[in-house]
């Protein structure tokens, strides 16, 4: 039997044989498709991230006309009573829940696409300072 003599391998040069390892035609035929699903992926995730920013966006927006219908409301009733502070509410897209008045002071609780909003105001009649 004759023996082969054993070739030295070059540094970083590895042999591939084997069920194991495929060939590199193999192999890209494998992955073939994996950058696509990846793709896929990060585009269904930056879809959720977007919508929950928009909801986010959405929801403060709503919040904010909220306290905004207070705030008006509460300076209209305490110019004009509760009758005020009902009507500038109702202009406002919100509804008067609560209305209380301690002599000059007035505070109000409006709700507004369901947000619930309070706001305090003080009547100074005109020409008082202080």
């Amino acid at each position: 039997m004759l023996h082969r003599p054993l070739r030295r391998r070059r540094a970083g040069h590895h042999q591939r044989t084997g069920p194991t390892d495929p060939s590199p035609p193999a192999r890209r035929r494998r992955e073939r498709g994996s950058v696509s699903l990846l793709l896929a992926t990060a585009l269904v995730f930056a879809a959720l991230a977007g919508y929950g920013v928009a909801r986010l966006g959405a929801t403060a927006a709503r919040a904010a006309a909220a306290q905004a219908a207070a705030d008006a409301s509460a300076l209209a009733g305490a110019e004009d009573g509760r009758p005020g502070a009902e009507a500038v509410a109702r202009r406002n897209g919100a509804e008067l829940v609560s209305f209380l008045q301690d002599h000059l002071d007035v505070q109000v609780t409006v709700v507004r696409q369901g947000h619930r909003a309070t706001a305090r105001a003080r009547w100074l009649p005109r020409g008082v300072t202080g």
